[in-house]
């Protein structure tokens, strides 16, 4: 079966409804799919269920009946747990199902999460995102996707009720390799936006008004839009969590050092963010990194809104929960 004789996709099999992935679901619904949907914790799903959709009891339910199924987990560990064994999406979907991975993982790992399906008649994607809780809540993520330039097509409407900016950037493993360089772009212009925030308040600047002309300049981004009004504020809570940032440092660093490139930037903003989630921040969002800062300067106010602990997902264990899209 190929992707020009595939029926219209209706029935979405959705696994990893955290942080990102719930409010992705919910806006699949929106936009007039029926989702099944799977999470390690009961909560999401039946935040799932209120909005319209149906609650799974197990991956295999939620994937079975599926046109098209979306994964939305931590990590390659996590990716690999729902992927490959008999409870596994991959053993359970119907041949020539659309599989995409909307995880940020290594490129290796896309790569062979789509061998291992093309093998089984499946046609997969990964595609990646950006944009962060809010991007994902308000349908405007960017996603990064690589693979079959006709599954791309086939799998285009979906994305467009998820995101705004939607680019096939190459074949399977290119939308994991564009996600690691944004998340190098990320770190750094956080690190950036807190210490220019740390040099106005020193320097007894409104910061308000100093980060609102900044923004309105060739300095402006969009983290400095989405998170400076926080950062000004001291507010963690997490939207996109240290620990998956530090995952996603370790991805850009393990890609450079095979490629054989020098990112000296990337390998200070690796160490920052590394420092931060050793010291125990790992659950507060990556615009804690502020926070690691200030005590570098001998600053060191407590985080509010921090979420406890240093786990990657929405609660203990390593199933289908928080997926990446910062």
């Amino acid at each position: 079966m190929t992707s020009t004789d595939t029926p219209a996709i209706r029935k979405i099999g959705f696994v990893g409804l955290g942080i990102m992935g719930g409010p992705m679901a919910a806006n699949l619904l929106k936009a007039g799919y029926e989702v099944a949907g799977y999470n390690l914790t009961r909560p999401q799903i039946d935040r799932l269920v209120e909005a319209g959709g149906r609650g799974a009891d197990d991956i295999a339910d939620a994937v079975r009946d599926a046109d098209a199924v979306i994964t939305m987990v931590p990590a390659d560990p996590q990716v690999e747990e729902v992927m490959y064994g008999v409870g596994g999406v991959l053993a359970n979907v119907r041949p020539g199902t659309l599989v995409v991975d909307m995880s940020s993982i290594k490129p290796s790992t896309s790569v062979a999460v789509a061998e291992a399906g093309a093998a089984l008649g499946l046609r997969v994607l990964d595609a990646p995102v950006s944009g962060g809780e809010a991007g994902a809540i308000e349908a405007v993520l960017s996603i990064m996707v690589g693979g079959n330039a006709a599954d791309f097509a086939a799998a285009l409407p979906l994305f467009e009720a998820l995101g705004k900016t939607i680019v096939h950037v190459g074949p399977h493993g290119a939308g994991q390799t564009v996600k690691a360089a944004n998340q190098l772009i990320v770190a750094g212009n956080i690190q950036l936006v807190a210490e220019a925030l740390l040099f106005l308040e020193h320097a007894g600047v409104d910061t308000e008004a100093g980060l609102a002309v900044l923004g309105g300049g060739l300095a402006g981004s969009t983290v400095m839009a989405r998170k400076g009004a926080a950062m000004r504020a001291r507010e963690f809570a997490p939207g996109f969590r240290i620990d998956l940032h530090h995952k996603d440092m370790g991805i850009v660093s393990e890609a450079a050092r095979e490629l054989g490139l020098v990112l000296p930037f990337g390998a200070l903003a690796t160490q920052l963010v590394a420092a931060l989630r050793a010291q125990g921040d790992g659950g507060l969002d990556h615009s804690g990194l502020l926070l690691g800062l200030e005590r570098l300067n001998g600053l060191a106010p407590s985080p509010r809104g921090a979420a406890t602990g240093n786990g990657t997902g929405n609660g203990p264990g390593n199933g289908p929960g928080n997926g990446g899209g910062a």
